[in-house]
C-alpha cells in the first residue's frame, strides 16, 4: 500500500515516482505560470487556441460503505483517498478542496495509474477518488453508478454536467470572492480537458480557418460515431472561448495565485 499524507494539505510521500512534479493534466499546463511552476516561461494568452476536444467535469466520490453520502460530510468526516502521484489530479484537486473549503480528505498517493486506486477503494485500502473524470468513471465503472456503489459528492469543473444536476459545483461552493478567484484559477483547467492550440502570430483568417475547421471535425456524424464507440465524450469548446476564458484566468490576481500556488505546494 502506498505511504500515507498526514497533513491533508501538506506534502504527500508516494510510494514510487510515477511523472514529474510538473506534470498538469491537458490545460492546466496553461496556468502554470501563474502557479510558479518550475520552467513554465511562457503566456498562455499569447497562443493561438484553436478549440478543445472536451469541457471536463471531475468528480470526488466516496465507497458505498463509507457514511459519506454528500459534499457537506466531508466538512466533519474524513475521506480517505487515493492518489497517482505527481501533479496529478488525484493529487492535486484533493488538497485544493481541503486548503480553500476546509474539507477533510486525506490523501494516499502513488498508485500507478486510475485502475489501482479503483481496485484500492473496492479492497477497503481506500475509500474513494477524487479529480475522477466524469466520463472515465461511466466508461469504466458503469456499474458503480448504476448499483450506487459510490456517491458522487462534489463536481469539479467551472459547469455542470448534465447527468448531474443534483450535485453540487465546487465553484458554487466558495465562500468569498477570493475562493471563488482560487477555485476557478484550478478548475479552469477542466474547460480545456483536451485543449488543441497553434504558436503565436498566426493571420487571423489562419486561425479562424482552423477553429472552424476544428469545430466542423468535432460535429461530423462519422467521427462523432467513432469517438462513442472508443467511449470518448465530446463535449467541444470553440477556441474563442478557450482564449477568452485563459485571458480572463491570467488576470487573477498575483497574491491569490501565491495562495493557491502555496496550497498545490508548487513553491
Amino acid at each position: 500500500m502506498p505511504a500515507a499524507c498526514g497533513s491533508p494539505i501538506g506534502s504527500t510521500t508516494p510510494r514510487r515516482r510515477t511523472a514529474p512534479s510538473s506534470v498538469r493534466s491537458g490545460g492546466g499546463l496553461a496556468f502554470d505560470p501563474l502557479l510558479g511552476a518550475k520552467g513554465a516561461q511562457f503566456d498562455a494568452t499569447k497562443f493561438t487556441w484553436i478549440g478543445s476536444a472536451n469541457d471536463e467535469v471531475s468528480v470526488c466520490v466516496a465507497w458505498q460503505n463509507t457514511g459519506i453520502t454528500k459534499f457537506d460530510d466531508l466538512m466533519t468526516k474524513q475521506l480517505t483517498v487515493g492518489g497517482t502521484g505527481g501533479g496529478s489530479d488525484t493529487d492535486a484537486f484533493p488538497q485544493i478542496l481541503n486548503g480553500v473549503l476546509g474539507t477533510k480528505m486525506r490523501l494516499i498517493s502513488g498508485y500507478p495509474g486510475g485502475n489501482d486506486v479503483g481496485l484500492a477503494m473496492e479492497r477497503g485500502e481506500v475509500q474513494g477518488r477524487c479529480g475522477w473524470s466524469w466520463s472515465s468513471v461511466k466508461a469504466t465503472h458503469p456499474d458503480w453508478v448504476g448499483q450506487k456503489k459510490i456517491s458522487v459528492l462534489v463536481q469539479l469543473s467551472l459547469a455542470k454536467h448534465a447527468d448531474l444536476p443534483d450535485v453540487p459545483l465546487v465553484i458554487d461552493l466558495a465562500k468569498d470572492d477570493e475562493q471563488k478567484q482560487i477555485l476557478k484559477l484550478i478548475f479552469a483547467r477542466q474547460v480545456m480537458g483536451r485543449p488543441y492550440l497553434a504558436p503565436p502570430g498566426i493571420p487571423k483568417d489562419r486561425a479562424e480557418a482552423l477553429q472552424k475547421a476544428f469545430m466542423d471535425t468535432l460535429k461530423d456524424p462519422e467521427f462523432l460515431a467513432q469517438a462513442e464507440q472508443a467511449q470518448l465524450e465530446i463535449t467541444p469548446v470553440p477556441g474563442p472561448d478557450v482564449e477568452k476564458l485563459v485571458r480572463e484566468v491570467y488576470q487573477t490576481p498575483p497574491e491569490v495565485a501565491a495562495k493557491a500556488a502555496k496550497v498545490l505546494n508548487t513553491k
